[in-house]
């Protein structure tokens, strides 16, 4: 009985293979499933909501640096420093700018512009045109009122850097994308032929032909931060383009936010769309503060800024940069 007993202690030599055996196929079986969640992870990846990245609180801290500048119009000391901020944080997010600077006469003689236009990494996909999102970061010169521009070239600004950040840590979308903060926006005096418009001008003479080929569309973002926010896409706008935007803002649930301009604007989109790159204006004009002293920080809020943001992210990857 005791032989019996220490044979039964000690495992035979089938015992020990098929203990073996099982070992090694629970071994097999986590490696293969680790390999398959492998694979899988970066297809998920793929799948981030990027529009939910977007942080209206920080958009709102970009624009409370510029208004902390306070007036910043072209050719001013004060537009130098947003230049150098704004070139600052677009770098920080792994953007590469270029300056495009021109002199042009105004109203008021001779103004010294400088366009800041960012790619990521430097180079686009040359077999994609690209996409352009563009802000104007300059204030309107008033001699009577200092106007800091919160809203009209802050809020913009500050929006488009957010969008910069978000875009620049997914490079598949940021590759296809061009960034410009056009200088004079705001006319010396009065908007005419010769007066206002003179970056986004400067920027369309110097595509015009070819060059405007490497765009598929572009998205003008100018007072958006308004918090009454009620976007108004002018007559004008690009019927495509402003259909996918009413669609990208439906399916956030952000539909009620955006509606047509009962009348026609002059801004920044209109000398893009004249060289044949369908541009589409996001302003909410419906802004009792617009070129007042009173346009200013408390006029405008985080909130409306993460509405704009999203729906614009929404549209780049669901319509503007699908294939």
């Amino acid at each position: 009985m005791e032989t019996v007993g220490r044979l039964c202690q000690t495992p035979i030599p089938e015992l020990q293979i098929a203990k073996a055996f099982h070992r090694n196929a629970l071994q097999s079986a986590a490696t293969l499933l680790l390999i398959l969640f492998s694979g899988i992870a970066p297809i998920r990846a793929t799948d981030t909501k990027i529009w939910e990245e977007f942080s209206g609180e920080k958009a709102l801290a970009h624009v409370q640096r510029l208004v902390d500048l306070g007036p910043h119009p072209a050719g001013s000391d004060a537009i130098a420093k947003a230049r150098d901020y704004i070139e600052g944080q677009l770098r920080h997010s792994g953007w590469q700018v270029t300056r495009q600077a021109f002199t042009d006469d105004t109203p008021r003689g001779k103004i010294h512009f400088v366009n800041l236009i960012a790619r990521f990494g430097g180079d686009a996909n040359p077999a994609f045109p690209s996409l352009l999102l563009c802000s104007h970061y300059d204030t309107k010169l008033f001699d009577t009122i200092r106007f800091v521009g919160a809203n009209d070239g802050g809020s913009s600004t500050g929006l488009l850097l957010e969008l910069a950040r978000v875009l620049g840590q997914h490079p598949s979308f940021a590759r296809n994308v061009e960034l410009a903060f056009f200088d004079g926006e705001e006319a010396c005096e009065n908007f005419s032929d010769t007066d206002g418009l003179y970056g986004s001008r400067y920027f369309a003479r110097k595509l015009q032909g070819e060059g405007a080929k490497a765009f598929r569309g572009g998205i003008l973002f100018d007072m958006v931060g308004d918090r009454s926010l009620g976007i108004t896409l002018p007559p004008d706008s690009p019927s495509a383009m402003a259909h996918d935007v009413f669609a990208a803002a439906e399916a956030l649930k952000l539909r009620k936010y955006f509606s047509y301009l009962d009348r026609d604007l002059i801004d920044d989109h209109a000398p893009l769309n004249a060289i044949g790159i369908p541009t589409i204006d996001i302003i909410d004009f419906d802004y009792p503060s617009w070129h007042t002293a009173d346009d200013t920080m408390d006029k405008i809020s985080a909130q409306s800024l993460q509405i704009v943001g999203s729906v614009a992210l929404y549209y780049l990857a669901e319509f503007g940069l699908k294939r």
